[in-house]
């Protein structure tokens, strides 16, 4: 048997490392209180980039495990993790999306003559900004919470040590697959030959 010790670890390392690069976006992401705190267009283009390179490298990292066939191996519970988060992840997405359509609202009709129904649509678009950034942190505080959550549970037991324990001792979340025990070997049966025949 193959041994994988030390990939439990490495599994939980790269959870970790993919929950705080949404933390770090999300740090990055702020709620503006007034008008004068709005994001510019190319600052928002950036972190909008950001946030849709996070979901490419959750779909990565589901294809890298999806494509092992190590018999030693089942990515499961890693698989599942990133799977989970790219829900959230998703609506992360889409809220920002909505906020940034309103950053090119604004963009647009920025040097447009002043009006009554003007303000109105600009204030009206300065609080779905409001809204969607708070919807946008949460979502990405959800998607980190996901991963580290699940690294957290991801169990470490060395291969060797985990096929040794009985069956019902065995933690369900590891990412060891113990090797498919051999048939219990069963009575030995000849196989039949007919007497011959002696002629008459």
């Amino acid at each position: 048997m193959t041994d994988h010790t030390g990939r439990a670890s490495a599994e939980q390392g790269e959870l970790y490392a993919v929950a705080l690069e949404f933390d770090k976006l999300r740090a990055r992401i702020t709620v503006p209180q007034r008008p004068s705190g709005l994001l510019n267009l190319a600052t928002a283009s950036k972190q909008l980039t950001t946030l849709t390179g996070l979901i490419k490298d959750l779909s990565d990292e589901v294809l890298f495990r999806a494509v092992d066939e190590d018999p030693g191996l089942d990515f499961g519970p890693v698989i599942y993790a990133y799977t989970s988060a790219a829900v959230p992840a998703g609506r992360a997405m889409e809220n920002y999306t909505e906020a940034y359509a309103q950053f090119g609202f604004l963009r647009r009709f920025a040097e447009a003559s002043d009006s009554a129904d003007l303000r109105d649509a600009r204030a009206a678009a300065f609080r779905v900004v409001q809204e969607r950034m708070e919807l946008v942190r949460d979502d990405l505080r959800e998607a980190s919470s996901i991963l580290r959550s699940a690294a957290d549970r991801i169990d470490g037991t060395p291969p060797r040590v985990l096929a040794a324990l009985s069956r019902s001792a065995r933690p369900t979340n590891s990412i060891y697959r113990l090797p498919a025990e051999p048939p219990a070997p069963g009575p030995v049966r000849l196989a039949y030959t007919p007497a011959p025949r002696h002629g008459r």
